[in-house]
């Protein structure tokens, strides 16, 4: 597996780059479970912060593999888990992955009928900042996808006093075109990456042929972007369902205010 050096963005300027990623088990195009291949994938996108939706944790399907745990070891990275489904030692759900400091802010599930589904928050501190971070995976009923952004954008998620204090990232696959009233309701609140990164946006799924842009990432106010890429080169393309969305994130005008605020109680 090779592994991502040089600068980070997060020492050598005002920008940290965060990708999601729909991991389909790490079950690939040719149907092999290779969650190397996936941490290949991650590694050579430099990424910062890393959201994974469908993970596998102890499942026999997929060889009893926590990867989570084995995707973050091979980065170098810590992981946060929150399974949306738990069948004795069988787990399967999303995860936030990163280097940098952070706090588990809330893991848990949404109104779902069949399938589960579930979010995970953290804060992150980027160089003084905290940003939040959740991740989502949304059902594939429209009905189901708005009663969960109902949900996310309640008091115990989004609406809660401790997100609405800092800038946020809102990421996943939220298995809803922009078309969709589950996409438009966020865009309402949060700021679609691709379009404020200008050009044509681009889908993620699927990989071997992207037609659907269903995998998203939000940002709040504050929050500028450099780019975002659809990553497509032929290994992303095997190695999982969904392409990865990289999006690179510039908190210039928050970072300014907390370092206004640090000076001032300095």
């Amino acid at each position: 597996m090779s592994t991502f050096s040089g600068i980070s963005p997060l020492q050598g300027g005002r920008s940290i780059r965060i990708l999601t990623y729909n991991v389909h088990s790490c079950v690939g195009t040719d149907r092999r479970i290779d969650p190397h291949r996936v941490a290949d994938v991650i590694a050579q996108s430099g990424a910062d912060i890393i959201a994974l939706q469908e993970l596998d944790v102890g499942r026999r399907r997929t060889g009893g593999v926590d990867q989570a745990h084995l995707i973050a070891g091979l980065l170098k990275m810590e992981s946060h888990f929150h399974p949306a489904l738990h069948v004795e030692e069988e787990k399967y759900g999303d995860a936030i992955l990163t280097a940098l400091p952070t706090r588990l802010m809330r893991a848990g599930p949404l109104p779902s009928v069949g399938e589960t589904r579930g979010a995970i928050w953290v804060q992150v501190d980027v160089n003084g900042l905290t940003l939040n971070v959740l991740n989502t995976h949304l059902g594939l009923r429209g009905v189901d996808r708005a009663r969960q952004v109902a949900a996310l954008l309640g008091s115990d998620w989004i609406g809660s006093p401790a997100f609405q204090g800092a800038p946020s990232i809102i990421c996943g696959d939220f298995n809803a075109i922009p078309l969709s009233p589950a996409y438009r309701t966020l865009a309402r609140q949060f700021r679609d990456a691709q379009l404020l990164a200008g050009g044509k946006p681009r889908p993620t799924y699927p990989s071997r042929l992207p037609v659907l842009r269903i995998d998203h990432v939000f940002v709040s106010e504050g929050l500028g972007v450099r780019r975002v890429t659809a990553i497509a080169d032929p290994l992303a393309r095997r190695a999982s369902d969904h392409l990865p969305l990289l999006a690179e994130i510039e908190p210039s005008a928050a970072l300014t205010r907390a370092e206004t605020r640090s000076v001032a109680s300095g």
